[in-house]
């Protein structure tokens, strides 16, 4: 079942046999094919309300990240917890047979708690399915017990785990299991401007793994412990680098329904690609303040956390978490500015990750100290509790 903030998204399996069409052509088909689906049960995503939810305890897990770092003992920050894994071998008897990967991706696995209540969401599913399986496996998160996705953007190194992901728990994942996305344009065609396809969500693998598709361009709550930013306006005066292009319409399967698109996009070739539907996803733990998951930050970072203060009322920021974008060629005078930023801002901790360069990271050490925290797979972070 799809589901719309607004209203019922079209889509069927019968989507495979649509090949191509072009924006002229597919409001009928995607017309027909709700028709087909109209007896199926539909209900809105919950916006967020007057005031957040809050959190007790919050643990936000690395699955996939660029790098495994091993044997560098826990410790703690600024009252955040950071849980290393510092084994070697997963068999102390024996050579060993698995180990965490890292790979050019991202996926976080947050654990909140509210008293006795818990919830689990997986936000991002890296590059590959192999990687993150295998990963979700060794740190024992159980796909079974999440209650939410939630899908940043439309891009490979963000949801090419995803459908070997649900075909490898399919018949395990709770029942409309709900997948949380900014809007009809993650679902876009996107190729880089190098060269080369870097964006086909396939929306027939949602249908048939059963998950409640949650259009969330606005601020939406999350497994009733977070909330979305909705779409992140441009406030700062950051100028994120667009490496991708997208194109509006149904190609063979796969792409963006044009009705669903703004008209101007609609032009029947290649745009730049603007990441109007990237969605960050936060948490206000208690006594603590905003934990961000920033995902990737095509829109900014500064961008993505003043969304999500002004989205919630809440100015105080303990965390950012996830990829920054702030990559060459953005230069030395770029990045400082951004840190002067993080500095207004005061977050009690930074822990950049993906794809965030290495010199953010060691400019932001440099001015921030202790304060900027290095990610890795299988690194555990708790706040709060």
């Amino acid at each position: 079942m799809l589901f719309n903030a607004c209203n019922c998204v079209a889509g069927s399996s019968l989507i495979s046999t649509l090949a191509p069409l072009c924006a002229g052509g597919a409001g009928f088909v995607s017309a027909m094919i709700g028709t087909m689906i109209a007896h199926a049960q539909t209900a809105p995503a919950r916006p967020l309300g007057a005031s957040v939810p809050e959190v007790d305890r919050l643990a936000v897990r690395m699955v996939t990240d660029n790098v495994v770092i091993q044997f560098v003992p826990s410790d703690e920050r600024n009252g955040v917890t950071v849980e290393r894994r510092s084994g070697g071998n997963t068999r102390p008897d024996a050579p060993p047979r698995a180990a965490l990967n890292g790979e050019w991706g991202l996926s976080m696995h947050a654990q909140s708690q509210r008293g006795a209540e818990q919830r689990n969401v997986l936000v991002d599913f890296g590059y590959t399915p192999e990687v993150l399986n295998n990963n979700l496996s060794i740190l024992g998160v159980d796909p079974a017990e999440l209650d939410a996705l939630v899908l940043s953007h439309g891009h490979y190194d963000h949801f090419g785990g995803m459908i070997g992901f649900l075909s490898a728990n399919r018949g395990r994942l709770k029942r409309n299991l709900p997948l949380f996305v900014g809007g009809e344009d993650c679902f876009c065609i996107r190729r880089r401007d190098s060269g080369g396809n870097f964006g086909a969500l396939d929306r027939r693998a949602i249908i048939e793994a059963e998950l409640a598709l949650m259009m969330a361009e606005g601020p939406a709550l999350v497994a009733d412990h977070a909330f979305t930013s909705g779409r992140i306006a441009q406030r700062s005066f950051e100028q994120p680098l667009l490496p991708t292009r997208e194109i509006v319409g149904i190609f063979d399967g796969f792409g963006c329904f044009p009705e669903q698109m703004p008209p101007e996009k609609s032009v029947g070739d290649y745009i730049p690609d603007d990441f109007d539907h990237e969605i960050a996803t936060t948490y206000m733990v208690k006594g603590k303040g905003l934990v961000v998951l920033t995902s990737c930050s095509h829109r900014g970072v500064i961008n993505a956390i003043r969304q999500a203060q002004s989205v919630s009322g809440i100015d105080k920021v303990h965390a950012v978490i996830g990829g920054f974008h702030i990559v060459p060629p953005l230069g030395d005078d770029y990045i400082r500015q951004t840190i002067a930023a993080f500095q207004e801002i005061a977050p009690d901790v930074l822990i950049p990750a993906h794809c965030t360069g290495d010199r953010f990271y060691d400019l932001a050490r440099a001015a921030m100290g202790d304060k900027v925290i290095h990610s890795a797979v299988g690194t555990r972070f708790v706040f709060g509790g």
